[in-house]
């Protein structure tokens, strides 16, 4: 974080000092929610939780090195063996994001913001790994794109900081908003339209207005800003017509000015293409598995490319990149021949079609002959009235595409994703559903051989990422 006074912090978020005895010592560590994260130098911001309130660690806080609190009510002394520097605000969450705002406006980097229903983390992070190639960059940790992880990250920028990159996303209308006023962008980029939390939306048409809030916040052309956006999505498309920004189109559609052409997947489902920019093209072959990482690397590329890199250094970078985040596509090879795909992060509709395919991919290349594909799938959340119809459109979907064999993990949804497989199958003997992890598990030990490949994905509220982990286990994997 860029050095700040105490003095300075209490006037950005208008707070009431409590217990400071020098307001002019300097916050020079990270701002934290967590106190177990407190490095010395550090600012710790005490916000209620779920089960638990931050104002009961701020003691422990500055005993670990804080330099203060940032608080919605005193820390009276008695409570603590010193007294407690606090600054005092009305909302903690409030504060946060002024205090991410001052810290945006005083660094002299890009901020790159992007957004979409699926892929925002992986692109997230390819654009990551590109970026940081040129120049110190900073980018979301994670899935932190919500009010309090955006603001966290860009408070984790500093004075030698040249790009800063932030994943947003979005439940309603007015969210993205919110996050390009904290962090105002100059690049923003639009990945897709789909149906996550289309429940809480009411429909795709909803989504794309909340999702086209991004492009609304960029500078005028004049001014350095950009709108990338996805010329294969209609709905984002037609986004162009709700910025002042320059706009540039990414994806396959031939008038898309960074586009794929010839792709292909090969080594066990991973793409190779060859990458056109207006500066020329060279080829590129992905270490990530799926076609799916075609659209995100292309729009990565439109990235780099708008920020001075190369088409050569970008499609090397894409052919180096790898999966900064867990649980995304994450490929192990276990020792007996067996390869789990650990994709439980979250699901959407999208994302589960896009697994999907990327399972048979791997599976037809041939990892060892005779192996068969696995797709154990969760509940996707947050999709209301369409749920029935989404969960049983996988479930169909998977049968399709001869997949081998579809677990169905879970309660009511997990149901529907059989009923659809069951329903599209012939015998009804391409699906089984099981009540929880615990059966998944079991199942799959008793059943899996050598050359198997399995796929295993839901909703993150479901936690299946415990039936890789169980899978996994003693087994002296490999990681791919």
């Amino acid at each position: 974080m860029i050095a700040l006074s105490l003095a300075e912090i209490i006037g950005i978020v208008g707070g009431q000092p409590h217990d400071i005895p020098d307001a002019d010592r300097k916050v020079t560590g990270p701002v934290v929610i967590d106190s177990r994260e407190v490095r010395p130098g550090g600012l710790f911001a005490a916000l209620p939780g779920e089960r638990v309130d931050g104002h009961d660690f701020a003691a422990r806080a500055v005993a670990d090195g804080a330099v203060a609190v940032l608080a919605a009510r005193p820390v009276p002394a008695a409570a603590a063996d010193a007294p407690v520097p606090s600054i005092v605000v009305p909302d903690v969450q409030a504060a946060l994001g002024a205090l991410a705002r001052a810290v945006v406006l005083r660094l002299d980097a890009t901020v790159v913001a992007l957004t979409g229903s699926a892929g925002k983390t992986s692109t997230k992070d390819l654009i990551a790994q590109l970026l940081r190639r040129h120049g110190p960059t900073v980018w979301t940790p994670g899935s932190l794109n919500n009010e309090i992880g955006l603001p966290l990250t860009a408070m984790s920028a500093d004075e030698t900081t040249r790009h800063l990159v932030l994943e947003m996303g979005a439940r309603g209308k007015g969210h993205i908003r919110y996050l390009t006023d904290l962090t105002p962008p100059r690049l923003g980029l639009v990945l897709n339209v789909g149906t996550a939390h289309i429940g809480e939306f009411g429909g795709r048409e909803a989504i794309a207005e909340a999702k086209g809030e991004l492009v609304e916040a960029l500078p005028a052309a004049a001014e350095g800003g950009v709108a990338l956006l996805n010329a294969d999505d209609p709905l984002v498309r037609a986004m162009a017509t709700r910025t002042k920004a320059r706009t540039v189109l990414f994806g396959e559609a031939a008038d898309a000015d960074v586009r794929a052409e010839n792709v292909r997947l090969a080594d066990g489902g991973r793409p190779s293409f060859t990458l056109h920019t207006p500066t020329g093209c060279s080829e590129v072959t992905m270490r990530l598995y799926g076609e799916h990482h075609v659209s995100n690397a292309l729009a990565a590329a439109a990235v780099a490319h708008e920020l001075g890199m190369s088409v050569d250094e970008i499609a090397v970078a894409l052919s180096e990149a790898g999966q900064l985040s867990r649980w995304r596509m994450e490929v192990t090879e276990r020792r007996d021949g067996v390869t789990v795909v650990n994709d439980a992060y979250n699901a959407n509709p999208e994302s589960m079609r896009a697994a999907l395919r990327a399972l048979v991919a791997m599976g037809t290349a041939g990892q060892a002959e005779g192996g068969r594909t696995w797709a154990v799938l969760g509940p996707m959340a947050e999709l209301g009235e369409e749920s029935l119809a989404e969960h049983d459109a996988v479930g169909r979907l998977a049968v399709r595409l001869n997949v081998s064999k579809l677990v169905a993990v879970g309660g009511q949804e997990a149901a529907w994703l059989d009923m659809g497989a069951k329903n599209e199958g012939s015998w009804g003997e391409e699906s089984v559903h099981v009540s929880d992890v615990r059966a998944a598990v079991d199942l799959l030990r008793s059943e899996l051989r050598p050359g198997d490949v399995v796929l295993v994905k839901a909703s993150r509220s479901v936690g299946l990422e415990r039936v890789a982990q169980a899978l996994l286990e003693g087994e002296g994997e490999v990681v791919r």
